[in-house]
C-alpha cells in the first residue's frame, strides 16, 4: 500500500511550521553568459552534492529553477546540518577544480509558517528564507533569529549576531545570524556584539542584562540534596523541598531549569558533576543538604558555575518547619540574584502558589507526591490516602484536590489500581476537579494536573483550555509543556504542539513519557521518519510506542523491518498485549486509529505462522 492510498493522507493544502532552506549560485548569470555548457555541467555536479545532503538529512526539494534551491525540513537541526555539510563539500570541490569551474552558493535558513499544496510550497516562511539567502556571504549561511533560537543550544556551531536587517518585501526587520563554518580560523571576535557559541558557556553572569536577547537564558539544574538524617522516612521532606524549589525557579522566565525527573533520576546513580553539566549544557548548578530534627530544619545550599569559577554563593538556613516556604523563597531569590542580578519578583508571588497555611496539610501533600511518583499500586493508594489527609487538615488546600484527582485518574486506565469501580473513580475525579478549580485558579501546577486529567476523560477541548491557562502562568516547566503540547496535538494543532513538546524534551531529556508523546504526536502529524528516529530511554519502547513504530514502517512500505518489529514485540510483550494496546489506541481521530490497526494487523498472520500456532485462532479473532 502506497502513501497516497491511505486515507490518513490528505492531499488538500496544509499549513504547517517548517524549516526552509533557500540557496543560489553566486554570479550564475555571468557564468551562463561566458559558457552555458560548462556552467550547466558544473551546476549538475554541485547539485548532486547539495541535493544529496538535503535528502540525507530528511529534507524535500520543492523548487529548482535554474540555479536556485528551495527545500523543506521538519527539523531546523536537519536543515542546518544539510546546509553546513554541502557548503563544506562544495568548498572542498572548489579547491580541487580550476577557478573557471568553481561555484559558490549562498544559503538562507528560516523557520516559519508555510502552505504545502501538492508539490508547491508557499508562505512567509519561504519568502523570508529566500530574502536571507542574498545576505549570506559566498559559501556562507545566513539564518533568521527564530531559526537560531531553535538550534543554537543543540549543535557545536558558532553563530555571529549580525543584527536586525531590512529585507525586500518584508514589513519588519529580520534578526539575522551568520554561521561560522571555519571554526578553527574564523571565530567571531569577542568584541563583536552578541557573538555566541552553541555551548552557551558564559564567562560572567553580569553579561545577562536586559539588553541581551531572550535566547540567552542560563540553564540551571538542582542536583538531589543529601538527606543528612539518613532516614528513608525523611526522604519525602528532602525531595519535596527540592521539588518545590525547582517548581519556583521554573516560574522565572529568565531562567531555564532542568526537570525534577532529570534531577531525581540521579538519586540512585553514581555520577560526576562535570559530566552532567557538560551533557546538559548547564551554566549553573545547585547542590545542597537537608537535616531535620523535630520541627527544626537546616538547609545548606551552594550555587556553582561549571566553567571554572567555582562557588558563586553558599548559604545555611536554620528554620522551623513553619518557615519552610520562606526557605524556598530565599533560595530561589538568592539563585536568581546571583545569575541574573535582578529577580523577576512578580513570578514569585507566594499568594498565588502557596498551597496551604497548615504545615500538617503541607507535610501530607509532600508525602503524597513522594508516593505518587513511585507508580506501583501500593504507593498510589498511599498517595491518595495522604492527599485525603492533606484535605482533611486544610479543606482550602486546592493543590491536594488536584493531586488526588490526578492520581485517581490513573485508575481509569488500570481497573486494578484502586478498590473503586470505574464509575466511582470518574465521579470522584469530577468532584475533585470542581473543587480544585474553585480554589486554585492562579496555580499553574493545578492547571497542569487538570489538563492531564481531562485527557483521561477524553475531554480534549477542556484539556487544552486548562493547559493554555497553566502555560500562560508558567511556560518553562517541562510537565506543563508536556501536557499542554499533547492537548494541542489532540486538537489538531500539530505545529505548535510539537514545538512545545520538543521544548519539554529539551528541559527533561530523560522523560520517557515525553518521548513517547513526541512519537505519538509525530505520527499524528504524519512525520513518520521522525517517529523512527527516536530511541528508547529505558530498556525498550513502551507497548503503544512500539506499535506506532510498527505502523510507521507499514506506511513507509518497509515491510521486512515491520515484520521483524512485530515478531520482536510479540516475543517481548505477548500477543495479548498487542491486542490490548491496539484496542486502547487514542488519537481523537478514528481514521488514524483504524489505519494503525490495519497497518499492524496486515502482517499478524505471518507472525503467528512464523512462531507457534497455538494462539493463532484467538489472536486473529480478537484483531479482526
Amino acid at each position: 500500500m502506497s502513501n497516497k492510498d491511505l486515507p490518513l493522507f490528505d492531499r488538500r493544502p496544509k499549513r504547517k511550521l517548517a524549516a526552509i532552506l533557500a540557496a543560489d549560485v553566486v554570479g550564475f548569470s555571468k557564468m551562463m553568459g561566458e559558457s552555458e555548457d560548462r556552467t550547466l555541467v558544473n551546476l549538475k555536479a554541485c547539485r548532486e552534492i547539495t541535493d544529496g545532503a538535503i535528502r540525507e538529512h530528511h529534507g524535500r526539494v520543492f523548487g529548482s529553477a535554474g540555479d536556485s534551491i528551495i527545500a523543506e525540513f521538519a527539523s531546523p537541526v536537519d536543515a542546518i546540518l544539510a546546509a553546513v555539510e554541502f557548503q563544506k563539500h562544495l568548498r572542498d570541490r572548489n579547491l580541487a577544480v580550476s577557478p573557471q569551474d568553481q561555484m559558490h552558493f549562498r544559503v538562507g535558513l528560516n523557520l516559519g509558517d508555510v502552505i504545502v499544496e501538492g508539490d508547491n510550497l508557499f508562505g512567509d516562511g519561504v519568502n523570508v528564507a529566500a530574502r536571507l539567502e542574498p545576505l549570506a556571504k559566498p559559501g556562507g549561511i545566513c539564518i533568521s533569529g527564530k531559526f537560531h533560537d531553535e538550534v543554537y543550544r543543540k549543535l557545536e556551531l558558532i553563530f555571529e549576531n549580525v543584527g536586525p536587517r531590512e529585507v525586500k518585501n518584508i514589513d519588519n526587520p529580520v534578526q539575522t545570524y551568520d554561521v561560522i563554518l571555519d571554526q578553527d580560523s574564523e571565530k567571531p571576535s569577542p568584541k563583536k556584539s552578541n557573538s555566541i557559541s552553541a555551548k552557551r558557556k558564559f564567562e560572567d553572569a553580569s553579561i545577562l542584562s536586559d539588553q541581551r536577547p531572550e535566547i540567552l537564558k542560563p540553564r540551571i539544574m538542582l542536583f538531589p540534596f543529601r538527606n543528612l538524617n539518613n532516614q528513608e522516612e525523611n526522604e519525602f521532606l528532602v525531595d519535596g523541598i527540592v521539588d518545590d524549589i525547582i517548581t519556583e525557579l521554573s516560574m522565572i522566565n529568565s531562567i531555564e531549569v532542568m526537570s525534577r525527573e532529570t534531577t531525581f533520576d540521579l538519586k540512585e546513580k553514581k555520577f560526576e558533576i562535570k559530566e552532567v553539566t557538560e551533557n546538559y549544557n548547564l551554566n549553573y548548578f545547585v547542590t545542597g543538604s537537608i537535616r531535620s530534627a523535630g520541627k527544626k530544619v537546616r538547609v545548606n545550599a551552594e550555587l556553582s558555575d561549571p566553567t571554572g569559577h567555582g562557588s558563586l554563593w553558599s548559604a545555611k538556613f536554620d528554620k522551623i518547619m513553619d518557615d519552610v516556604f520562606e526557605i524556598q523563597d530565599e533560595l530561589v531569590r538568592k539563585i536568581s540574584e546571583s545569575v541574573l542580578n535582578e529577580i523577576e519578583v512578580t513570578s514569585l508571588n507566594r499568594a498565588k502558589r502557596k498551597p496551604t497555611e497548615d504545615l500538617n496539610s503541607y507535610e501530607f501533600l509532600l508525602k503524597g507526591k513522594f508516593h505518587k511518583k513511585k507508580k506501583n499500586k501500593e504507593d498510589q493508594n498511599i498517595a491518595v490516602e495522604m492527599f485525603t489527609k492533606a484535605i482533611d487538615c486544610d479543606p482550602e488546600n486546592g493543590r491536594a484536590y488536584a493531586e488526588k484527582c490526578c492520581t485517581l485518574a490513573g485508575g481509569l486506565s488500570d481497573e486494578n489500581l484502586f478498590p473503586l469501580s470505574y464509575d466511582e473513580i470518574f465521579q470522584n475525579c469530577q468532584d475533585l476537579l470542581k473543587q480544585a478549580f474553585e480554589l486554585t485558579n492562579q496555580d499553574w501546577d493545578c492547571h497542569r494536573m487538570l489538563c492531564n486529567t481531562y485527557m483521561y476523560f477524553e475531554k480534549y477541548e477542556e484539556a487544552e483550555e486548562y493547559g493554555r491557562r497553566g502555560y500562560d502562568l508558567n511556560p518553562n516547566n517541562p510537565g506543563m509543556l508536556h501536557f499542554y503540547g499533547k492537548s494541542l496535538v489532540f486538537n489538531g494543532d500539530f505545529d505548535q504542539g510539537l514545538n512545545i513538546l520538543n521544548k519539554a524534551m529539551e528541559l527533561d531529556p530523560l522523560g520517557q513519557s515525553i518521548a513517547d508523546t513526541l512519537i505519538w504526536a509525530n505520527y499524528a502529524a504524519e512525520n513518520f521518519e521522525e517517529c523512527l528516529e527516536f530511541k528508547p530511554l529505558n530498556k525498550c519502547f513502551t507497548p503503544q510506542t512500539w506499535i506506532l513504530r510498527i505502523a510507521c514502517l507499514g506506511v513507509l512500505s518497509r515491510d521486512q523491518e515491520k515484520k521483524e518489529e512485530l515478531k520482536a514485540f510479540i516475543d517481548f510483550y505477548s500477543r495479548e498485549e498487542m491486542n490490548k494496546r491496539l484496542a486502547d489506541l487514542k488519537f481523537n481521530n478514528t481514521e488514524i486509529e483504524s489505519n494503525i490497526r490495519l497497518l499492524v494487523s496486515n502482517d499478524m498472520e505471518y507472525i503467528i505462522r512464523a512462531s507457534d500456532n497455538k494462539f493463532r485462532s484467538s489472536v486473529l479473532g480478537e484483531i479482526n
